[in-house]
């Protein structure tokens, strides 16, 4: 290939970063990857500081590795896009330095979520309308925090930007945000596609801190000397505004049209559809999120640390399977395996982890096991691990049934991809929960060929972001519903959900301890 051909997607991840190199074509030809985590600042329980200078060098260092392999030097750059964990959001002073930052995990204000509610009653649900967001994962009390915690910080914030922007401005030395990372802030408009000063000023905060906002695949100009030196990239390199990971995850997974569907089986499992610009939510139950794409918003429904549970099982009672392998990912096919051959219904085994998404009251009963038989033949670890499979797919599947309802659409397939995507049997069990059929693409981890392609629409190598989803994405297997086993998991469904209620009613009465809830709840 030519100079001047080839892409460089970077994601900054919510547990590492990562540089991936692409050629023109969307074909991988190199990758690093550099773990990290968020430290919690001592002096503010729940806080999650992320460490930019700390961080950037893994990035740098990620950077090069990618190089490294594609056998390329930075010359062969054309141009450049970020993309990143949502909800982090990072400070700016007049000079463009970075004063403060938090991970998405950030959870620190609890009573700033709990005053915002208290003194601005139905604040929170004009809002939602909207931006399709409320105040559980949103900037407005983190803001509020700075105000009142470190309101020297505060005082010089010049600009707020998500990571992905982050990225972009110590590429570029220009801040700017686009619609998809900035939308989960819950002060930036779903039909607007821009921020909402008046949200600032209903609580009492600035209004004069936001960077424009540009269109994902806009490119911002190129990479600077100081840039250049420290990633050894070239500074005829074009640097692109990219976005969220889970919608340009989507769109390198080709869901780019009005009713396209993906379940994104990671840490977090995310079920999404693409809706048009006007529609909300009533119940405020789903997240509504702008689409990397001009024009569409994205229902999500997430589902909890479904593939952290999966670790957590794997690491608690997976070690004769972790022993006899090289690659602790391995251990989880041994276990499925073994779990091949429970019955469906896993003898009646209730796993209580995740729940549906709850968004205007967002929290998780306490993690448990139901309904265990002391025949060790049946809740023994391979029944356990069949339950886990099972449940995350009714979740998915009670999920989707929610979003379906709101838009009306119902649609011909459903995309899976990352992680859980890797195992068949978990696709067809997707498949035959949801009734829908399940298409798997070859690049399960779509995200940064997503970042990838905005990368080339604003290097001018391509001109339409969603048409190039959809030329670049390939299919490696499509798995048909059984329709004779629908009703059983309907079934296990209905009994899920009512052992849920009742184990969300311990935790209201303060018996057990929830798995996770949002701030201020």
């Amino acid at each position: 290939m030519s100079a001047g051909d080839y892409l460089l997607a970077i994601d900054a991840g919510t547990g590492s970063g990562r540089a991936v190199v692409f050629d023109r074509d969307g074909n991988q030809r190199g990758s690093c990857q550099r773990e990290w985590w968020h430290k919690e600042d001592p002096r503010f329980p729940g806080s999650m500081d992320f460490d930019v200078d700390g961080n950037w060098q893994l990035i740098c260092d990620c950077i090069a590795g990618a190089l490294a392999e594609a056998k390329i030097s930075g010359d062969d750059i054309a141009a450049v896009s970020a993309t990143s964990m949502r909800e982090a959001i990072v400070a700016f002073d007049k000079d463009g330095r970075e004063i403060w930052a938090c991970a998405n995990v950030d959870g620190r204000a609890v009573n700033q979520v709990r005053q915002l509610k208290d003194e601005y009653p139905g604040v929170e649900e004009d809002l939602y309308k909207q931006t399709g967001q409320t105040f559980a994962l949103g900037a407005l009390p983190r803001l509020l925090w700075l105000r009142q915690q470190m309101p020297d910080i505060y005082d010089q914030i010049d600009r707020i930007a998500m990571l992905s922007d982050w990225v972009v401005a110590r590429l570029s030395g220009v801040i700017a945000s686009d619609p998809s990372n900035a939308g989960t802030t819950g002060v930036f408009g779903l039909r607007e596609r821009n921020w909402l000063p008046d949200a600032m000023r209903a609580v009492g905060l600035r209004d004069d801190i936001f960077p424009p906002a540009y269109e994902t695949g806009t490119a911002v100009g190129h990479v600077t000397a100081k840039a250049a030196s420290e990633t050894g990239l070239s500074t005829k390199t074009t640097v692109v505004v990219g976005g969220g990971d889970c919608q340009l995850g989507t769109a390198g997974l080709g869901v780019t049209g009005i009713g396209d569907c993906a379940v994104l089986g990671g840490t977090f499992w995310q079920q999404i559809v693409n809706v048009d610009s006007s529609l909300i939510d009533p119940s405020m139950n789903l997240r509504i999120n702008p689409h990397v794409i001009t024009g569409l918003n994205q229902a999500e429904a997430i589902s909890f640390f479904v593939g952290a549970v999966m670790r957590w099982f794997r690491d608690a009672f997976g070690q004769e399977e972790l022993a006899k392998v090289d690659d602790p990912g391995k251990a989880y096919t041994l276990l499925e395996k073994l779990s091949k051959d429970v019955p469906l219904g896993a003898y009646g085994v209730i796993p209580i982890f995740s729940d549906v998404m709850r968004y205007g009251s967002w929290y998780h009963a306490a993690p448990s096991f139901l309904n265990l038989s002391i025949d060790p033949a049946k809740s023994g670890k391979a029944v356990l691990f069949r339950a886990l499979q099972e449940n995350a797919c009714i979740v998915a599947a009670r999920n989707l049934d929610a979003i379906f309802a709101l838009s009306g659409q119902r649609p011909d397939k459903i995309v899976f991809a990352a992680g859980a995507a890797k195992s068949p049997h978990w696709s067809q069990m997707l498949a035959d929960v949801t009734g829908i059929p399940v298409a798997t693409p070859v690049i399960k981890e779509a995200t940064a060929l997503g970042c990838a392609a905005a990368a080339a629409v604003g290097g001018r190598l391509h001109n339409d972001l969603a048409a190039l989803g959809r030329e670049w994405v390939r299919w490696e297997n499509t798995f048909e519903p059984n329709a004779a086993v629908k009703s059983d998991y309907d079934q296990l469904g209905d009994r899920w959900a009512q052992a849920y209620s009742a184990q969300r009613q311990l935790v209201d009465q303060g018996v057990t301890t929830s798995m996770w809830k949002a701030p201020g709840l």
